[in-house]
């Protein structure tokens, strides 16, 4: 396989986490892993999800009009054909805010030409899970949850995935990633992404 910097330098990478917490590992692994992607010459978007106004799904609410903040992020994530989603574990799942961002995103808006197809957001796009969490599972098991949800919106999900164990010890004080197993994992998932969303567009094309 060609490595992702042949294969698709400037190709667009969203990356984010599920996660708003000041401190959270999660938000540090997105971080780490734009600057990684940035290396292999992707153009970048680190996304955070605190900067959206989303509320709680509710149908009745959504019939009052969709919220423009979920019109700006379905317009984000159906821009970038690669993504790396960093999924925090919560009671051996993925959290609610992860959740609600995407029932919304997913959400059809009636009448509108665009976006009346709610998995158009989704659809083809090549997804790289992550997570990190204190724990020795580092998060595998919010994203064997995760993973189902993905591909029922219509994702490519990479084979690869990466977690980071023990998450406390894993990130210096600049939230770098200091073990060498984690940044040559996350290193290798974001080379795949980026060089099967450079397939897929290809054979698209």
């Amino acid at each position: 396989m060609r490595t992702a910097c042949a294969a698709m330098a400037g190709m667009q990478i969203l990356i984010f986490a599920g996660s708003t917490r000041q401190d959270s590992y999660n938000r540090k692994l997105a971080k780490a892993a734009a600057e990684m992607a940035t290396q292999l010459g992707a153009q970048v978007s680190l996304l955070e999800l605190s900067d959206f106004d989303i509320p709680m799904y509710n149908a009745d609410l959504e019939a009052q009009g969709t919220p423009a903040d979920v019109i700006r992020l379905k317009q984000i994530l159906h821009r970038h054909a690669a993504w790396i989603i960093c999924c925090p574990e919560y009671n051996g799942s993925y959290p609610a805010l992860l959740k609600n961002a995407i029932d919304w995103a997913s959400s059809p808006i009636k009448g509108d030409a665009q976006w009346s197809d709610g998995v158009l957001p989704f659809r083809d796009t090549v997804v790289g899970m992550a997570s990190a969490s204190p724990g020795g599972l580092g998060g595998l098991r919010a994203q064997s949850h995760l993973a189902p949800l993905l591909l029922n919106l219509q994702c490519w999900l990479a084979p690869r995935s990466h977690a980071v164990a023990h998450a406390a010890d894993a990130f210096d004080a600049q939230a770098q990633l200091t073990r060498s197993q984690d940044i040559s994992g996350m290193q290798a998932l974001i080379e795949q992404v980026l060089w099967a969303a450079d397939r897929l567009q290809t054979t698209a094309s």
